[in-house]
């Protein structure tokens, strides 16, 4: 029986970025923000910042994930840097080895690896990426075996002909993330730390936890399941004008389920005549971890995710135009958590 006893103080805060690009402003103007916000949450006492691999999408600019992640470890000093996460089938894990081998060397001991099954993208981009469309996925597994294999030569059974330089014999934490229970099982049964992508699929958070650590195996990366969970999280000084700054999520959203990926766009009055009555449904619906409102209300509502899923850290993504209401977001959730 787990305790119920967890204080939002009590575990550790991350960050996720997807590098909005927003109506109105440039990749450029992406890729300082990104860095300044990462500088605000190494000094808020955030413990990782993680950017994401997304393709084919013009409000997200961080596909090329291993040029970003170098880019904010290089203008921050003890932050750790990561990957939430490289999708590992649309690459060769030699590359990928020799990627985050090289980011290590750069910046040792700050840089995670956190890969994903997902082609982060439409089927055409996934083609485009050269990856085989037959697989689904299913394949991870021996590509998370090859790329691990890279890193510590050891695992093989055979001497290795191919060397990942940089890479091989380095301590690059692995973690593996899910919006489903495929890799749940998996990192259980690794023994591997495992990220749930509570922030756009809440129906099978739960399910994906309890299937971690019932499968959880005992490795030399971890003795105990060490599960961090993903939450959208707008906060204000009132519950009003968070609901206002939320809009750029809400429109980003509907024009992602209409098959019309868009820029972030700047907040509205009102989401009534954007959207349809299906389309609220829907969002609402696969926007539940989504917690918006003054400190107060935040607070509340985290703490109530954080007794539902016993997280041992939480990964927040804040999808906000106007860039000093995102960091004055981050700066308020870091005082919550300071205080409670």
């Amino acid at each position: 029986m787990m305790s119920n006893t967890k204080r939002l103080r009590d575990i550790k805060w991350s960050v996720l970025d997807l590098a909005p690009v927003i109506e109105g402003g440039t990749v450029s103007d992406s890729f300082k923000n990104t860095l300044d916000l990462a500088q605000h949450a190494e000094k808020w006492g955030y413990n990782r910042y993680w950017l994401a691999e997304h393709h084919n999408m013009p409000g997200i600019a961080s596909s090329a994930t291993s040029v970003v992640i170098g880019h904010v470890a290089g203008g921050t000093s003890k932050i750790r840097v990561g990957s939430g996460g490289i999708m590992l089938p649309n690459h060769a894990p030699l590359v990928i080895a020799e990627q985050f081998g090289t980011l290590d060397a750069l910046y040792p001991g700050r840089i995670d690896l956190g890969l994903g099954r997902a082609p982060g993208t439409d089927q055409i981009t996934a083609q485009a990426l050269r990856r085989d469309l037959g697989s689904m996925g299913d394949d991870f597994p021996y590509q998370l075996e090859e790329l691990r294999t890279y890193l510590d030569p050891k695992r093989s059974e055979t001497p290795m002909k191919i060397r990942a330089v940089p890479g091989e014999g380095q301590d690059i934490p692995i973690w593996l993330l899910g919006s489903s229970g495929f890799s749940a099982r998996l990192a259980g049964r690794e023994g591997l730390p495992f990220a749930f992508a509570s922030h756009f699929s809440p129906d099978n958070t739960l399910p994906a936890l309890e299937l971690y650590r019932n499968t959880f195996t005992p490795s030399e990366v971890l003795d105990e399941p060490y599960a961090m969970v993903g939450a959208n999280v707008v906060v204000a000084e009132t519950d009003e004008e968070a609901a206002k700054i939320a809009t750029s999520l809400q429109q980003q959203f509907v024009n992602l389920v209409r098959g019309m990926p868009s820029k972030l766009k700047p907040p509205v009055e009102s989401m009534d005549g954007i959207w349809s009555p299906y389309e609220k449904a829907a969002l609402d619906q696969q926007l539940r971890t989504t917690f918006v409102g003054s400190p107060d209300t935040v607070k509340q509502k985290l703490q109530a995710f954080l007794d539902e899923t016993q997280a041992d850290e939480i990964i927040v993504n804040g999808q906000i135009y106007d860039h000093k209401a995102r960091l004055r977001s981050f700066e308020m959730l870091a005082e919550i958590v300071k205080e409670n």
